[in-house]
């Protein structure tokens, strides 16, 4: 009874070296679920973000607001824990230029790759069901260019709240791998209800890291 009282104890659980772990640990589920039951809803069929049917297309408006909203939540919230609570900068979180060398010869190689696992998907019932998220994006070229730049913003988000906040976040205390793996599990969990072969293609067994 002992071992086991010692190994609930919360003494020194926000201090020293395991602040940041637990606040990362106990940010997570709390924004994530707030993410997807408030957020990410407008990125789902029947389900509009109809505060913004102001804008006319209830369908455009549901977009705008889940990826902008997205951005916000994910990205913005967790840069600001960073910099507001942690007292680190921005860039050991990944938000810097970088080995940009390096970043265009992975980009020469990943490219032409995922070009092609996309041009296969379009092919695929599944993912015609549910991408494009919103149907009308073809409408015009401004239509197309607006859902190209709230798109990209909704990635910035997703990507600084996983690979940079949780992952950059974990690795002192928890070393490199693990720091993958628990970034790599939440961000495959947030795939449920996408196409099978999306979440097959995200678990960490198939590729260490899942894509949206």
């Amino acid at each position: 009874m002992k071992r086991f009282d010692s190994s609930l104890s919360l003494r020194g659980l926000l201090s020293g070296e395991n602040r940041k772990p637990t606040v990362i640990l106990l940010w997570a589920p709390l924004v994530l679920t707030t993410w997807r039951y408030y957020v990410a809803r407008g990125l789902f069929p029947g389900q509009p973000a109809s505060l913004l049917a102001f804008l006319g297309n209830l369908a455009q408006a549901s977009e705008l607001y889940a990826f902008l909203s997205s951005f916000v939540l994910l990205g913005l919230v967790s840069l600001a824990i960073v910099t507001l609570v942690f007292g680190e900068p921005l860039a050991s979180y990944g938000v810097a230029i970088g080995d940009w060398r390096f970043g265009l010869k992975t980009l020469a190689v990943m490219a032409p790759v995922m070009v092609g696992l996309s041009a296969l998907a379009s092919t695929s019932p599944a993912f015609l069901a549910q991408y494009p998220l919103f149907r009308g994006v073809c409408a015009s070229a401004s239509t197309f260019l607006v859902h190209a730049a709230v798109y990209l913003a909704y990635y910035v988000g997703f990507e600084i709240f996983f690979r940079g906040f949780i992952q950059f976040g974990l690795r002192e205390r928890l070393g490199d791998w693990y720091a993958i793996l628990v970034q790599t599990g939440l961000s495959c969990l947030v795939h449920i209800g996408k196409p099978s072969a999306e979440i097959e293609g995200a678990s960490p067994s198939a590729r260490g890291r899942c894509s949206t």
